[in-house]
């Protein structure tokens, strides 16, 4: 099998996965009506912005998350089946079998973006072009330490448990990185869930409407998620290899 054939079968292979469309673009988008409809001329102080823009780039990061750690499960079932076994003994490369993985990850996350993005336009919110690019750059960035999460339990969860445990993961990272709204706003609580890659996300609307940009805290967080996750991406994907 060539490089650019695998690469293909893993874009269609995630084009036919209702239960991640569900999760990254049915659920947010019901979610965001249903809690903004009622509130679009509210503001959030906190964040400087509006409810309508503050709560869509949570729905968004919410749902491209559990897009972006959708190849885990996929390469969780393949290990089961003896499919990754297969790929090692031809001479398919490591990094294009993780690149694949990486580009299906955004071939779902960045429909669900745009998704929620139209619906804030729906709910009033109002952001020149500069802005929304801005705002959708800073999301697919900071996807990057998530799908390498989704890698990482790949290899080292089995299929019976992972689905449960990415679960509980991506609602982690959004309830505490303030998806659904900020659960502290000072103090030493508030330093704690900065560290987190998902409060990022769910700041990237009122950065890219204030700001332009994350500050530079935002980007060494980011930076050192990405950095930690790395090696451990090697490390379970070397320990899977030595089960197989």
């Amino acid at each position: 099998m060539s490089g650019a054939t695998h690469v293909r079968y893993e874009l269609v292979r995630s084009l036919r996965n209702p239960l991640l469309y569900g999760l990254s673009i049915g659920l947010p988008l019901v979610v965001y009506y249903a809690v903004t409809s009622g509130n679009r001329h509210a503001f959030v102080y906190a964040a400087g912005v509006s409810f309508p823009l503050y709560f869509m780039t949570g729905m968004a990061a919410y749902g491209a998350m559990f897009a972006s750690i959708g190849p885990g499960g996929r390469l969780a079932r393949d290990r089961a089946r003896g499919w990754t076994r297969q790929l090692r003994i031809t001479p398919l490369r490591a990094r294009t079998d993780y690149l694949a993985k990486v580009l299906a990850a955004y071939l779902v996350a960045l429909p669900a973006l745009l998704l929620v993005f139209l619906a804030g336009a729906t709910l009033g919110v109002r952001l020149d072009a500069a802005q929304w690019f801005e705002m959708t750059g800073l999301l697919v960035v900071g996807l990057v330490p998530f799908i390498l999460m989704g890698l990482i339990l790949g290899h080292l969860i089995k299929t019976d448990a992972l689905v449960q445990v990415m679960g509980w993961l991506v609602v982690f990272f959004a309830l505490f990185g303030g998806a659904f709204g900020s659960l502290f706003n000072k103090g030493a609580m508030l330093t704690v869930v900065k560290a987190l890659p998902s409060y990022w996300l769910v700041h990237a609307g009122a950065a890219a409407l204030l700001h332009g940009d994350w500050p530079a805290e935002g980007w060494i967080v980011l930076a050192f998620w990405t950095a930690a996750l790395i090696p451990l991406a090697v490390f379970a994907y070397r320990h899977d290899t030595g089960e197989a």
